[in-house]
């Protein structure tokens, strides 16, 4: 019997899972300032500050927090970020395949558009609905600051996960699913789908082969397609989830709020950083986890196909 090459070998709905948790969790550690960056910057103009402090683009947000808060301020809610990546990444990137599988028709044929979307939109849902509590104490830590003359409402991670729980009670870390399912199914459709749809047409057209500059080109146009689309649902769950209890009376309620009194523009704020963040992360998440997949493969290959 011939051993099969690695590139014969499909990679287990495992490797698949723990390759997506692994590469999220990098990516996440290498741009999360451009998130922290987003936050700040998509929260304001919700209320006067008594600092004064404005942030204005990306850099100008990044050396403002750095130079009045501290670098670290620049990473608070990380530990609730990798607990996100895990719990949410994992399963919505690790699972689409296998759920796009279930809904081809035909076992061999070429996945339709429709089962591309069908599967974004099952991962992206069932994620949401696990890893909603590390959306909203990732959230207020990044957004919570200690310059406007009150105490932080949370000293870390935990503190924030139990303070939330005891004094607004356990739902409200499912606070802003709705938004955050919205975001999220138009993020995982938009990127996943346009990743492959671009991955297949660059390498079936023989632009370029199955490597890392497909996949680097590959995940920057889906970085951008994502940004786009998702950018006023991310901004009205990062005001929602971000809210004290009563400001705002709902979802839709958050986002009239936001028209009247900011305007349309306000749905785009933290629009580069958006785009910086998801752009920069993809080509790390994806670059990562195509090369990590094929690595655990090769040392899983002696073993599974020995003769």
């Amino acid at each position: 019997m011939v051993s099969p090459t690695v590139s014969d070998v499909h990679p287990t709905m495992g490797v698949k899972i723990f390759s997506a948790g692994v590469s999220a969790c990098l990516a996440d550690v290498i741009t999360f300032p451009l998130d922290t960056a987003k936050v700040r910057l998509q929260i304001q103009g919700e209320s006067p500050t008594s600092s004064g402090i404005r942030y204005k683009g990306v850099l100008g947000t990044i050396t403002t927090l750095a130079k009045t808060e501290g670098p670290v301020k620049l990473y608070s809610g990380l530990p609730a970020g990798l607990q996100r990546q895990i719990s949410f990444a994992s399963l919505r990137i690790g699972l689409y395949d296998t759920v796009q599988e279930f809904y081809t028709s035909e076992k061999d044929a070429t996945p339709s558009l429709g089962s591309r979307i069908a599967a974004g939109l099952t991962t992206g849902g069932v994620a949401v609905f696990i890893g909603q509590p590390t959306e909203v104490v990732k959230v207020r830590l990044q957004a919570q600051s200690h310059l406007h003359g009150l105490k932080p409402r949370y000293t870390g991670t935990y503190n924030a996960y139990r303070i939330i729980a005891t004094t607004e009670s356990l739902k409200s870390l499912w606070k802003g699913t709705t938004p955050n399912l919205l975001r999220n199914i138009i993020i995982n459709c938009t990127e996943l789908v346009t990743y492959d749809l671009m991955k297949g047409a660059l390498v079936r057209n023989k632009i370029l082969a199955d490597d890392v500059p497909c996949h680097l080109l590959s995940a920057l146009i889906a970085g951008f397609c994502t940004t786009l689309l998702s950018s006023p649902v991310d901004v009205v769950k990062t005001r929602f989830i971000n809210s004290p209890p009563g400001q705002y009376l709902s979802v839709p309620s958050c986002a009239m709020t936001m028209l009247l009194k900011e305007g349309p523009t306000a749905f785009f704020k933290g629009f580069v950083p958006s785009f910086l963040r998801l752009a920069s992360w993809n080509v790390i998440m994806f670059v990562c986890f195509e090369q990590l997949k094929r690595e655990l493969m090769k040392s899983r290959q002696p073993v599974d196909y020995a003769t």
